[in-house]
């Protein structure tokens, strides 16, 4: 288990899926809590705040509003960078977040995101060969938009070692669970999702 505090960091703009973004928050810092029972003299083992182009508060899909911890311009390096999902169109259509992305991901180990921010991934840049996937509902037009991209179906997330996808919404819970046990040990994912009551879907 890592002996230094890991920055995650979870994009949020205007009409991102609430779970999308909130799965992730709580997978890792619920793993934190339960790495710092086990060892209260550690430091913590995750950092994790939402960013967003500014500090106003962001507007998810179904009207939740989330005040962001940092805006773009003062954020720190990520050691995870998380991109959820929900309706992309006008985060896709915004400079500022799409080069933020990119830079981001230059930073991480991980880049990984939820539902339809594969779409943001590949906007960005972020996304080339690697095998991928998104929401069952948006693979059509994921390989439509970005024909280069190899997205996958039927699958819940993709491992591609600096670049982790996952498929709709809960699926990015799972996916986090799994970083957690990359980036810690297995047992303290099992005690999260165990903590979460979450039934953790895993590859067979």
């Amino acid at each position: 288990m890592t002996a230094t505090t890991l920055r995650v960091a979870i994009l949020a703009f205007d009409d991102v899926e609430a779970l999308d973004l909130a799965g992730p928050y709580e997978v890792f810092t619920t793993a934190s809590r339960m790495a710092q029972r086990a060892a209260p003299d550690a430091p913590p083992l995750f950092e994790v705040a939402c960013v967003a182009r500014s500090l106003a508060p962001v507007r998810m899909r179904a009207g939740l509003s989330v005040l962001p911890g940092h805006s773009f311009a003062e954020a720190p390096p990520a050691d995870v960078l998380i991109v959820p999902g929900g309706v992309v169109d006008d985060a896709m259509q915004c400079t500022a977040t799409l080069q933020w992305i990119a830079s981001a991901s230059r930073d991480a180990r991980i880049t990984a995101s939820v539902c339809t921010g594969a779409f943001l991934l590949a906007a960005s840049g972020v996304l080339r060969n690697e095998r991928i996937t998104t929401h069952w509902e948006d693979i059509a037009d994921l390989r439509t938009r970005f024909p280069s991209l190899n997205v996958q179906e039927g699958l819940r997330w993709i491992d591609q070692g600096s670049i982790v996808t996952s498929a709709g919404i809960t699926a990015g819970i799972d996916m986090s669970l799994h970083l957690v046990a990359r980036l810690a040990d297995e047992a303290l994912a099992l005690r999260t999702a165990r903590q979460m009551d979450f039934a953790w879907t895993r590859p067979d």
